[in-house]
């Protein structure tokens, strides 16, 4: 018979914190991250230096799951525009689940509100790398101005995981998609 090994304590506090942090808000504490963890306080401050670490180190490790959620299966032969699009479809698809509570990265930005923050500083990586993407298929999809495009489809995207993550909007109808769409047609976007 098999045995499986158990997760690291670390991973298990980066996990705990990033369930608890996306289900509850940022402020939820470390007694309660520390529980679902199964990590003594003592333990989990012998690995970071505080939740606050722990927070940072919990949104970096997920960036590689959140951003391949977002890339086309084909990147190499979809289109620029297939490509962004892809994007506002998964971000519908993803708000269907139950326990969809908007942009995890969007949230730390909104709660925190500290810029310094080390979450905050992993968090406004991701929406820039977000942008960039975003900026470099309005460029080579021929927009006029890529650089205001890709700032549009941010807020669009953005705009619509906070509402539907709120539960005061849903995306399976294709809000979201047909505002892009008529971003992409007003921008020029082949």
């Amino acid at each position: 018979m098999a045995t499986t090994e158990k997760a690291s304590p670390r991973d298990r506090l980066l996990d705990a914190t990033a369930r608890l942090a996306y289900r509850d808000g940022v402020s939820v504490g470390i007694e309660a991250l520390c529980r679902a963890a199964g990590v003594s306080k003592r333990s989990m401050y012998q690995l970071f230096d505080g939740k606050d670490a722990m927070l940072a180190a919990s949104l970096e490790r997920s960036i590689p799951w959140y951003e391949a959620q977002l890339a086309h299966p084909h990147p190499e032969t979809a289109t620029p525009r297939e490509r962004i699009l892809h994007v506002f479809e998964r971000l519908a698809r993803a708000s269907l689940d139950a326990d969809y509570h908007g942009c995890p990265y969007l949230a730390v930005l909104v709660e925190l509100k500290d810029p310094e923050h080390p979450a905050s500083a992993v968090a406004r990586g991701v929406k820039e790398r977000l942008a960039a993407h975003f900026r470099a298929d309005a460029e080579q999809g021929g927009a006029r101005d890529p650089e205001l495009l890709a700032r549009q489809l941010l807020l669009v995207f953005d705009g619509a995981s906070a509402r539907a993550g709120a539960g005061v909007e849903r995306l399976d109808d294709g809000l979201a998609t047909a505002m892009v769409t008529t971003l992409l047609d007003a921008a020029g976007m082949r």
